[in-house]
């Protein structure tokens, strides 16, 4: 019984990590091609561009690097299918490009946000976004080409290592962990470190008397109301959150990836299933940490969905006895002919004789 245990115990592990990969995969390219089309229907949205060309490279890496990562991981990886010598070095190329292009994308993104929030009146000092996406793509194209430089995929009987960590890259892995790692990571951690401390200071300035304001009455109320509360919370912990988000989700997703590009050869190649799908992640965490967290893309997203859901039938709700409807009702001219002088004592004979009428009947 142990025996079986344990023989089946791999079997369960790849199985489990093959369903979490796709839940993954899926939550990528679900949430990324969200995130576009509400995206390119919110407008004024300044960081737009930014916020199009990282759905863009989370979409390529979903649709290609993901799926060979699926099919074709090392063992004891998610995957069994073995791939030619061309077909490895392109997932190295696909690899070694799109992983830069999507750490220098995000790093980008956080500049253009510290830009807008630090300097909203000096439009000069920002680059125009086509400028800085050519040099994220630059810098990505370097990076790919420098993959192709590797030795070719061993022979059948060993296993046929297409990624960067274990492709026999050592000469070129530590540039690739320098300018896909640590350089996104310290523009990251500079740019939202200066948007936290904005916050923080305008925070913690008090605030303007409005004009015309009356002075504070002396009564016991008025001085209960000043009085600071028995847990007081620091003003820019809200300040706080969004930065920290970001800067925690890089380095959960990216660090171990990075430190497995400076470790030998071996050791890589052992944690390559493990560090290559916790970077992966980052692609199914971008639309819910850089879309919904902005008020104007989830506006957006309710208004689209509210159009696309059908709408429920309303129910028709009697009015009768509502009083304005009463009162509309009783204020209303009649509407039969209005009786003339001549014909208004005849009404008024004929209701006199049917009251005698009914008198008798009454008793």
């Amino acid at each position: 019984m142990a025996n079986t245990t344990g023989l089946n115990a791999p079997e369960v592990a790849a199985s489990m990590g093959l369903i979490l990969a796709a839940v993954v995969e899926a939550a990528a390219l679900l949430g990324n091609g969200a995130l576009l089309v509400v995206v390119l229907r919110t407008p004024g949205l300044r960081d737009a561009l930014y916020l199009v060309h990282l759905c863009v490279v989370d979409l390529l890496a979903a649709g290609s690097i993901m799926p060979l990562g699926l099919l074709a991981a090392p063992p004891p990886g998610l995957g069994r299918v073995r791939l030619g010598p061309a077909p490895c070095r392109a997932a190295r190329f696909l690899s070694a490009a799109l992983l830069p292009a999507c750490t220098l994308g995000v790093a980008a993104l956080g500049l253009a946000r510290y830009r807008l929030i630090v300097h909203p009146l000096r439009p000069g000092a920002r680059p125009p976004p086509t400028l800085v996406l050519t040099a994220v793509w630059a810098a990505a194209g370097l990076l790919g080409a420098l993959s192709l430089l590797g030795p070719p995929p061993a022979p059948p009987p060993a296993p046929a290592r297409c990624s960067v960590l274990a492709g026999g890259l050592e000469p070129f892995r530590p540039l690739w962990a320098l300018l896909a790692f640590a350089l996104p990571a310290l523009l990251l951690l500079g740019a939202y470190g200066g948007i936290f401390l904005v916050a923080r200071r305008a925070a913690l300035r008090p605030p303007r008397p409005a004009r015309g304001s009356r002075p504070r009455s002396d009564s016991l109320d008025s001085r209960l109301s000043i009085l600071p509360p028995l847990r007081p919370r620091p003003p820019w912990g809200k300040a706080a959150l969004a930065p920290a988000l970001a800067v925690g989700q890089f380095a959960a997703c990216w660090l171990p990836y990075g430190c497995a590009c400076l470790a030998p050869a071996a050791q890589a190649a052992a944690a390559e299933a493990a560090v290559t799908w916790v970077a992966y992640s980052a692609f199914a965490a971008h639309p819910f940490l850089y879309g919904l967290l902005q008020r104007p893309v989830r506006r957006t997203l309710g208004r689209l969905a509210r159009r696309a859901l059908p709408r429920p039938p309303r129910a028709c709700t009697s009015r009768a006895w509502h009083p304005r409807a009463l009162l509309q009702h009783l204020h209303r001219p009649p509407e039969g002919p209005v009786p003339g002088p001549s014909e208004a004592p005849e009404q008024a004979q004929d209701l006199a004789g049917r009251e005698s009428l009914s008198m008798p009947e009454a008793t």
